[in-house]
């Protein structure tokens, strides 16, 4: 049992040496080549989540952290265009994540829990926004984004802010899942209700850039067609992951072979497909693991099968490129404010969610432990700030500057809070 890891520590040692010759000998040009960045992040990332485990963490923190100590902000083995490189795997990690997460959610087995699922997802996003809003509003003159705004400017500011902050993520959840391979009520229940959060912020972000745009005199006809989008965004992902969940399903069920090959092969489909057509990949792909394990259940071995072997190189470049990609700068630079806001936001999210739990009857322990699963936070939460920064560049940057960092560390805490969770639900089903 000790010569397991040991060796692993020697593998992983040898794979870094190697990188730091290939950087020494070969310079920049070698270390720009995705073949190069692709082959060192599974190699040595594979070999520091297996070593992670070790230590009762989940792998997805051990892919992280990797991604951090070899980024551009730390040793730079993988520099910034190797860190671009990897996160053009980022859209079908996401699908295939999701697609995971649909396979896990079996509407007639959930139908009696549905309501109760509601109640937590809406009682949380209600605390927890209310919550944010009346903090950032009382401290918004010591808050490094725009200290001098009053009245209603200064009210749509902490109603953007608190909901920006309040983001989850459903690809972590999801992810620490699928690694976990867990399954039974808290799983279920943090897919529901992070879906629910998500889908919910966004319309609700939607709302808030109108009041500040109205607040800054800025407001038009736009926003009507951006509800529009919106909706089309949310049915059409729906209907087009139905869609190519219901030809995999046929495919399952007739031919079944080469799974592997042909869920990634849908999977980047829709990633690439639905980015074209302005849907959202990851409702999409949620949708098409609800229609094959709903609509049409196929036989289960060959499906796990392809997944498991389809799903764990995607999953290591995608959190390493994460993890590359973490902007310590940002932390560092306003670490002790983004530090007290990820406090709060905890404190608010368990509350939120007990708080729902007990209004739906949810008993003790899943009750205190769903808010584990919402803290983590990623893409969706980057792209609204950048949306904010992008139209608003003054205070929208500083605003985005404390959300990069407050995102920094979410990622490292919530994946292992979530995975503690599930094992101490019972639900996770680890390899010995």
């Amino acid at each position: 049992m000790t010569t397991f890891p040991l060796r692993r520590t020697f593998a992983l040692v040898l794979v870094l040496l190697a990188a730091l010759v290939v950087r020494q000998v070969g310079g920049e040009l070698e270390l720009r080549s995705t073949a190069f960045a692709l082959g060192f992040a599974l190699i040595a990332a594979a070999l520091a989540g297996v070593l992670v485990e070790r230590l009762q963490l989940p792998k997805v923190t051990g892919y992280l952290l990797f991604g951090m100590a070899c980024g551009p902000y730390l040793a730079n083995l993988i520099s910034r265009p190797m860190a671009r490189e990897l996160q053009l795997f980022n859209g079908l990690a996401v699908v295939l994540i999701a697609f995971i997460a649909g396979l896990e959610i079996n509407v007639a087995r959930l139908r009696p829990r549905l309501l109760g699922m509601l109640r937590v997802g809406g009682v949380n996003i209600l605390l927890t926004n209310v919550g944010f809003f009346l903090i950032f509003w009382i401290a918004w003159p010591w808050l490094p984004i725009l200290p001098s705004a009053t009245g209603l400017l200064r009210v749509s500011l902490a109603l953007l802010s608190a909901i920006v902050v309040s983001c989850s993520s459903p690809s972590v959840a999801m992810a620490v899942i699928a690694e976990t391979r867990a399954s039974g009520p808290l799983s279920e229940l943090v897919v529901a209700v992070v879906i629910l959060a998500d889908l919910a912020l966004m319309l609700l972000f939607t709302l808030a850039m109108q009041l500040v745009r109205a607040a800054f005199g800025t407001t038009g006809a736009a926003e009507v067609a951006l509800l529009a989008r919106l909706s089309w965004q949310l049915f059409g992902s729906f209907a087009f992951g139905g869609a190519i969940g219901a030809i995999f399903a046929l495919y399952l069920k007739h031919v079944g072979r080469e799974v592997a090959i042909v869920l990634v092969a849908l999977c980047a489909l829709i990633s690439q497909t639905g980015g074209h057509l302005h849907f959202e990949p990851i409702l999409a792909g949620l949708a098409a693991g609800l229609v094959v394990e709903n609509i049409a259940p196929p036989d289960g071995d060959a499906l796990r099968l392809g997944v498991e072997q389809s799903a764990l190189p995607i999953l290591i470049v995608f959190f390493v490129a994460a993890g590359a990609s973490l902007q310590l700068d940002a932390l560092a630079q306003i670490g002790a404010v983004a530090a007290v806001i990820a406090v709060l936001r905890m404190v608010l999210m368990r509350a939120g969610t007990m708080a729902g739990a007990r209004l739906s009857g949810i008993a003790a322990p899943v009750d205190g432990m769903i808010w584990m699963g919402l803290v983590a936070q990623a893409g969706v939460t980057l792209g609204l700030v950048t949306m904010v920064a992008t139209e608003f560049p003054d205070w929208g940057a500083r605003l985005q500057t404390l959300v990069v960092a407050l995102i920094a560390l979410h990622q490292l805490v919530g994946p292992v809070l979530f995975r503690s969770a599930l094992v101490r639900a019972g639900e996770a089903r680890l390899r010995a």
